[in-house]
This record gives structure tokens, C-alpha cells and sequence, in this order.
């Protein structure tokens, strides 16, 4: 495991047989699912049950590349962080590696917006927030 993400949130995911594309290998679809996963866990792990009903999180923008194939045998580990922040925004990177090595496979650069659950309008992230994250 790459030491930078010793003190990061992650999450193992095994690798199915429907996220092998024809290629023998999982589908670049299946990595952008699997970001979105280890996000998921990440606000589900940190934030109180009150907060997890008052806001809803919806994604932006995606960008990743794609480094290394994974395969069907593989457990994949998924680390997440968060960057900056701004209003209702802020950034998570989340890195997708082969369990137990240091082979990355993926990494991916995504942006958040803040919504309250109740009204689907975006929400400032206040201070509370970014302590939990």
C-alpha cells in the first residue's frame, strides 16, 4: 500500500465476474462505479444519522485515469480524502489499488455539491461538516 494513504478512509471490493468487459479484464465503466462506492462508505462511516438524512451529496464532475487493468481474481482497496472546498463544492480523490500492492489502478479527481435533502437545493458546507470529512 502506497504509504501517502496510511491515514486515509478505505474500503476492499471484490471484483465480480459482471465487471469483466471482453476484454478479460474490469471495464473502465466499473472504476467510476467503484469511486463512487468508496465515496459513499467514506460519508456513511463519518457522518452522525442526522446529517445523513438532512443532506444528499450529487457529483459534478469526474475525472480519472486509468492506470493498470484489474482482473476477475482481484480484491481491489479504494482510498478517499477530501481537498478544497468552496460554497456548496468541494473536491475527493479517491485512489483504486490492487489489495496488498502497490499497483494503482485507477485514480480519480471528483466534485461534490451539498444538497439539502428536504428542498434538492444546494447547501453551503459549513465548518461542522468538514471536520467530519
Amino acid at each position: 500500500m502506497a504509504k501517502e494513504h496510511l491515514h486515509k478512509f478505505n474500503i476492499d471490493i471484490k471484483v465480480n465476474e459482471a465487471d469483466i468487459d471482453a476484454l478479460a479484464h474490469v471495464n473502465n465503466v466499473v472504476y467510476l462505479r467503484w469511486v463512487q462506492e468508496v465515496s459513499a462508505a467514506h460519508w456513511a462511516h463519518v457522518a452522525p444519522g442526522h446529517m445523513q438524512e438532512q443532506y444528499l451529496w450529487v457529483v459534478l464532475r469526474h475525472e480519472i485515469d486509468f492506470h493498470k487493468p484489474a482482473f476477475a481474481e482481484d480484491t481491489i482497496t479504494g482510498y478517499t480524502w477530501v481537498g478544497d472546498h468552496q460554497g456548496a463544492k468541494f473536491e475527493r480523490f479517491v485512489s483504486l489499488y490492487r489489495t496488498g500492492t502497490e499497483d494503482l489502478l485507477a485514480s480519480a479527481k471528483t466534485t461534490w455539491c451539498l444538497l439539502d435533502a428536504r428542498t434538492l437545493r444546494p447547501k453551503r458546507i459549513e465548518q461542522e461538516m468538514l471536520d467530519l470529512l
